[in-house]
């Protein structure tokens, strides 16, 4: 049996998935269940279990909100969910044990809020892709290359965008030589910022003041990615600018600019300081900064969002410097995106509030084509 009202949006929220992100994701999936206008949208709740089984969830945000003592998790002993893969049958099935498989028909527009690998990273793109399924968000290829930050920094560079210096650390070099890679980063000026190639809500994120903890730090970073990225650490302001794809062949638009301010408890802006301990951080939108800088900055991330061919929105992050030098940092395609995250800060500071972003969002995947563009 069908059951698909023709006078509303019917959106597939996608949510969890194998990364170590996994509670990030189900806590952005909690927010925009709520915030979703239910005249307007039929919703699919649809979780990936840690283990990659894709099941029918619950439309109920309570469970999978983050909180200290509670990490969220999609429950893979839930109805299964067949994905599509043909661009002829595009319905949604779903198998119970002990039931006939039933249908809940197709979607119009599928809403990824998977943040990390096998999510944010091109992979689940692809599916749709082959399925001709509409989804807010980068393609394929520009997925793929912000998730790496080795890939992301080499094309913001040949913009012509600054970027810190870095080495990269690929798991077969270090076991290889690991010596040689580590006299490769003492290069680069102490402390170091130690960071898994492919992963985001700074997962395996360690601050190096010295040679003596580079190795821990890196096979830190190797528990979430084989493939470290080691960033000379940058003195200066974490500002953030929010981009959002234009309407047909409209410019990207940038949001007011925000600014991460570590209070306390905290050497840097980790994951504890941005998910578990909200008072050791000062979030400001719009951020205090000149508007000749302010411009710049917006211009800047525009550059970075067209560099990588992103689509529907992205999340620039800046370093400023005392000096007023300006520097990349990130581009982030499905940022945090809870109200509290920084992107929809950003957005409200701008007039757009969470809901009417999550409207513009779906709008934008709705008047993009499908397949190659």
């Amino acid at each position: 049996m069908t059951d698909q009202p023709a006078d509303k949006i019917r959106v597939a929220l996608v949510f969890g998935g194998r990364s170590s992100e996994h509670a990030v994701s189900c806590a952005t999936a909690a927010s925009v269940l709520e915030a979703l206008d239910r005249d307007r949208y039929d919703v699919v709740p649809v979780g990936i279990a840690k283990d990659g089984h894709w099941v029918l969830a619950a439309d109920d945000p309570e469970p999978l909100r983050l909180a200290p003592g509670h990490d969220p998790e999609v429950d893979g002993g839930s109805a299964s969910v067949i994905v599509p893969t043909s661009a002829t049958d595009r319905t949604l099935v779903v198998h119970e044990a002990g039931r006939p498989p039933r249908t809940l028909g197709e979607v119009d527009v599928v809403f990824p809020l998977l943040h990390g690998p096998f999510g944010e990273d091109g992979t689940i793109q692809g599916l749709l892709d082959l399925a001709d399924v509409r989804y807010v968000g980068s393609g394929v290829t520009a997925s793929a290359v912000m998730m790496d930050k080795a890939m992301m920094k080499t094309v913001l560079a040949a913009a012509g965008l600054p970027v810190g210096p870095y080495v990269v650390i690929t798991d077969r070099q270090w076991r290889r030589d690991r010596a040689a890679a580590m006299d490769a980063v003492g290069a680069l000026t102490f402390p170091v910022f130690v960071k898994p190639a492919r992963a985001g809500s700074s997962m395996g994120i360690t601050k190096v003041a010295s040679m003596d903890a580079l190795e821990a730090a890196v096979e830190a970073a190797r528990e979430h990615d084989p493939k470290v990225v080691v960033e000379q650490g940058i003195v200066g302001r974490e500002i953030e600018c929010g981009v959002l794809e234009g309407h047909g062949t409209d410019a990207p638009r940038t949001s007011e600019l925000g600014e991460c301010v570590v209070v306390r408890n905290h050497d840097f802006y980790d994951f504890e300081a941005k998910y578990l301990a909200a008072d050791d951080v000062r979030l400001e939108a719009p951020a205090d900064v000149p508007p000749h800088l302010a411009e710049r900055i917006r211009e800047m991330a525009v550059t970075a969002f067209e560099a990588g061919g992103c689509e529907g929105l992205a999340r620039v992050d800046f370093f400023l410097t005392d000096a007023g030098d300006v520097v990349v940092n990130e581009v982030n395609t499905m940022p945090g995106f809870t109200p509290s995250s920084m992107y929809p800060r950003m957005w409200a500071a701008t007039g757009v509030s969470y809901p009417e972003l999550i409207d513009e969002l779906v709008s934008l995947a709705l008047e993009r084509r499908s397949g190659l563009r």
